[in-house]
């Protein structure tokens, strides 16, 4: 199975290739290729003109590597150029250990972003929150800096410090002060909540269906009376595309996981599940919220598409777009990450910029729902400038009051999402579930009209 990189984080490919033409086709593309030559060369002396009068003196290498990621970048944001160690540093994630701070980030309009903390990082110790701002490390300003440029300040010797200068909603800019960690995420856990077992899955790299499968395994050994399960998917930033076929397929007894689709209409690949329930049918319910991306949107969907699972939480991150990365002679002169696909769940649904929308939706706060009521909160693949189009005639939900979130007598050290996850397993099913009296938030359009009727027109001289 080819590797595709499904995560929120910059990304490139560029091929090389020939085609032979009949003269007709020839003569009929000889105009647009003579544009491009003409660009080519207006690139080169673009590059001239900086070389020989630029006030400082300039490399070159530099120079061409961000012209090639700022044209890769322009298509969407997930395309871009990893330089050699920007490469190897990629790889190292994948395979679930390297040094730095546990983030996994973006770039909007050229401000670092927090698509998600992993699970137990330094990051997610310090309460960084998907949706966050870095805007300086250590004091420096990283404004305008690539995903790369920017990830490599964050990352250096385990065991130093570094600070981030953090911008959040509503909130003044803040320092938070972090101790780089060698980085060996396990990123499946599983223990018990009551009657029911909890998988968490915090990202996915190459280890991931491994770890998923023995976690479970280990729980159920311990615990053979387990009656349901609740599968956490929630700030999982997503991964690679194998692991999401591959943990899908450890609740699936067959049938279709996903399938992507490239610019060629023929040009289709589908993923199945084999027989064979991990879970031997137990029942099952899917958390999710707006941090869940990618890879863990793939798995959300085939669950639920598939009716396997009950989904819970909030409308999922929206990123339906397959990263392919192709090293460029053999990784000396870097990779490329260029999205070349959408994907699809079972049903045939692409959930680019609208996301998976659950089942039940249950804000985690109060807070949260008055947020989604004035989106406020809507970090989503949506909220980027050049995202791909959502399929024809999707739109992503508007500003809504959310159908849950926690009473004025919920314990607020507990956590509300996953107790009505397993309130869905106690009952059987979203339908069965007694629900709850919707929040008092204040729909955006609301208190826009309300803010409008305060204010007097102003006054008309004569």
């Amino acid at each position: 199975m080819k590797k595709y990189l499904l995560i929120g984080v910059s990304a490139f490919v560029l091929g090389a290739g020939s085609m032979a033409y009949v003269s007709s086709h020839a003569l009929a593309s000889a105009e647009p290729r003579a544009k491009t030559y003409r660009m080519l060369g207006l690139f080169g002396d673009v590059l001239d003109t900086v070389e020989h009068q630029y006030v400082t003196e300039v490399d070159d290498t530099k120079l061409i590597q961000a012209a090639i990621d700022g044209m890769l970048t322009s298509l969407d944001p997930h395309s871009g150029y990893l330089d050699p160690a920007s490469f190897q540093d990629m790889r190292d994630q994948t395979r679930g250990e390297y040094g730095g701070l546990g983030l996994e980030v973006t770039s909007e309009d050229g401000v670092v972003k927090v698509i998600s903390p992993i699970d137990d990082t330094p990051a997610a110790r310090a309460g960084i929150k998907p949706g966050d701002y870095i805007t300086a490390v250590n004091g420096e300003s990283v404004l305008g800096l690539s995903v790369n440029d920017a990830v490599k300040e964050m990352r250096g010797k385990p065991g130093e410090a570094v600070t981030l200068t953090i911008a959040r909603e509503k909130t003044d800019p803040f320092d938070v002060k972090l101790v780089r960690e060698i980085i060996k995420t396990k990123t499946a856990t599983a223990k018990m909540d009551g009657d029911y077992g909890v998988l968490r899955i915090s990202s996915f790299g190459e280890k991931t269906t491994d770890e998923a499968t023995q976690a479970f395994n280990d729980l159920k050994a311990k615990n053979p009376h387990m009656k349901g399960l609740v599968l956490d998917l929630r700030s999982n930033p997503g991964g690679l595309l194998d692991q999401a076929v591959g943990v899908s397929d450890l609740f699936l007894e067959g049938g279709e996981i996903v399938s992507q689709r490239g610019r060629d209409p023929r040009d289709i690949e589908r993923y199945n599940a084999r027989p064979g329930d991990i879970t031997g049918g137990m029942p099952m319910v899917v958390l999710i919220n707006s941090g869940t991306a990618s890879a863990a949107e793939i798995v959300a969907g085939a669950l639920q598409d598939r009716k396997r699972a009950q989904i819970v939480g909030l409308t999922s991150f929206g990123k339906g777009s397959v990263q392919t990365v192709i090293p460029l002679r053999g990784g000396l002169d870097g990779a490329l990450k260029l999205t070349t696909a959408r994907y699809y769940t079972p049903s045939g649904r692409s959930i680019q910029k609208t996301g998976i929308t659950p089942d039940l939706e249950v804000a985690s706060t109060k807070e949260e729902a008055q947020a989604i009521a004035n989106r406020a909160f809507q970090f989503s693949e949506a909220s980027f400038h050049n995202a791909l189009n959502a399929q024809e005639g999707k739109t992503r939900a508007a500003p809504h009051e959310p159908a849950e979130a926690p009473p004025a007598n919920f314990d607020v050290k507990k956590d509300f999402q996953m107790a009505r996850a397993e309130d869905v397993l106690h009952y059987g099913s979203v339908a069965a579930t007694p629900k709850l009296p919707h929040p008092t938030a204040k729909l955006a359009e609301i208190m826009s009209k309300s803010r409008v009727a305060q204010v007097k027109p102003p006054a008309v001289t004569k």
